[in-house]
């Protein structure tokens, strides 16, 4: 049995594995079914809550999930028997109720930062063995890479968004534990080799909204971690940030070799033809135009949870999933939707202005913004960091260590 000062820290770190290994198990079919992960991160944080207690302030977040319950009911009366209820919203509300309840579990929550960076190792080293994975098991990219679209092949067969989303959340982390390491040589190495791991494996999935909200990421954290240490560190970043660079500049150069420069193009907005594509967005400014069209129609409760990929089947024949949470939420709840996601953009900020220990609070603050906005939140990833955003962080002071005065005899 733990004690209760570990408990909540067990729990982090069981949630962060979890994470970690979601879109691993979904690409290998090991997931009892599709949303198994965010419910085993319910489960985990409900264990915690009624262990350790939630601060009073975390009921801001009851409020936000209260909010969501009117569209469910709105869903229900206008959803016919063709419709699979139970399996319409828990996939749409599957989602936010995992953020809410991280978000109760870690609103004010005493961690050391030595035990967040064991949550963030638990995190990344499933992305490690999944990055590995796709380099064995994944075909030549040779074959594989035909254009300058998103590779499913490349991603493992699986959803290219969601693989590199989540390789973008380890790049992140890896990068982090690279610029704060003093460890030596040995371990700094294998720190840089795991970055061109998971950097080229991202690279190739072409999808790259998780890539570029890694380098946001990073940015953020670098620009705020050098502001806060001294001249000593300062020169060490400096240091690390060439080496970074260096990484990251072979990383592309192999990825640019292995797919025959399609990589260039892609992030080039070109075709494979090299010629500019006009949307860069991908087909997602069209989804937010509708959806936000969709809120203009039903600006009260919105369309119901679940219902906006059926009204764009039915007035489109196209049938696709939201891409941004913000405008799904806005169009399936009404101006309930927009109270709710407000909460969720300034609470963490309100809180920051009093407590500015997390040195990696705005780079997870950030994950969860631009994740929900290119891929909404189909894995548990950005409402388990959203979560982390609001933990209370505590640094070991360094003993002081003083002489005994001699006793005179």
């Amino acid at each position: 049995m733990a004690s209760k000062k570990y408990k909540s820290f067990y729990v982090l770190v069981a949630c962060a594995y979890i994470v970690g290994i979601e879109v691993f198990l979904r690409m290998n079919g090991g997931t009892i079914f599709y949303e198994a992960s965010k419910y085993v991160v319910i489960l985990f944080v409900l264990m915690g809550m009624f262990s350790n207690g939630i601060s009073r302030s975390a009921f801001v977040y009851i409020v936000y999930m209260l909010l969501l319950i009117p569209g469910v009911f709105v869903s229900i009366s206008e959803m016919g028997f063709e419709t699979d209820i139970r399996r319409a919203v828990a996939f749409n509300l599957s989602g936010p109720v995992c953020l809410g309840l991280s978000a109760m579990f870690c609103f004010k929550r005493n961690i050391s930062f030595k035990q967040l960076k064991v949550i963030l190792i638990a995190l990344v080293l499933p992305l490690v063995s999944m990055a590995v994975y796709l380099i064995l098991y994944a075909p030549n990219l040779e074959e594989v890479v035909t254009s300058t679209n998103s590779n499913f092949a490349a991603s493992g067969g699986f959803g290219p968004n969601q693989v590199a989303t989540v390789l973008g959340l380890g790049i992140f982390v890896l990068s982090a534990k690279f610029f704060m390491s003093r460890e030596n040589v040995f371990h700094r190495t294998i720190d840089l080799f795991l970055l061109g791991l998971l950097g080229f494996r991202a690279l190739v999935t072409f999808s790259r909204g998780g890539v570029l909200t890694a380098v946001i990421m990073i940015f953020a954290f670098v620009g705020l971690y050098y502001l806060k240490v001294n001249l000593k560190t300062k020169f060490r970043i400096k240091f690390s940030l060439i080496l970074f660079v260096l990484i990251g500049l072979g990383t592309w150069f192999v990825g640019s070799i292995e797919t025959r420069g399609f990589l260039d193009k892609r992030y080039a907005n070109e075709d494979a033809a090299g010629r500019e594509k006009e949307d860069i967005t991908t087909g997602r400014a069209d989804l937010l135009a509708f959806e936000l069209g969709t809120f203009l129609e039903h600006p009260f409760l919105g369309l119901g949870v679940g219902k906006v990929k059926d009204e764009r089947l039915k007035e489109t024949g196209v049938e696709a999933a939201s891409h941004n949470e913000m405008s799904r939420i806005v169009a399936e709840h009404g101006m309930l939707g927009i109270i709710a996601f407000l909460i969720l953009l300034v609470t963490p900020l309100s809180y920051r202005l009093n407590n500015k220990r997390n040195v990696l609070f705005y780079s997870f603050y950030l994950f969860w913004l631009l994740t929900i906005n290119h891929s909404a939140m189909r894995i548990a990833a950005p409402a388990f960091i959203y979560g982390l955003c609001l933990l209370n962080i505590t640094y070991d002071k360094t003993p002081v260590h003083r002489k005994q005065a001699l006793s005179k005899r």
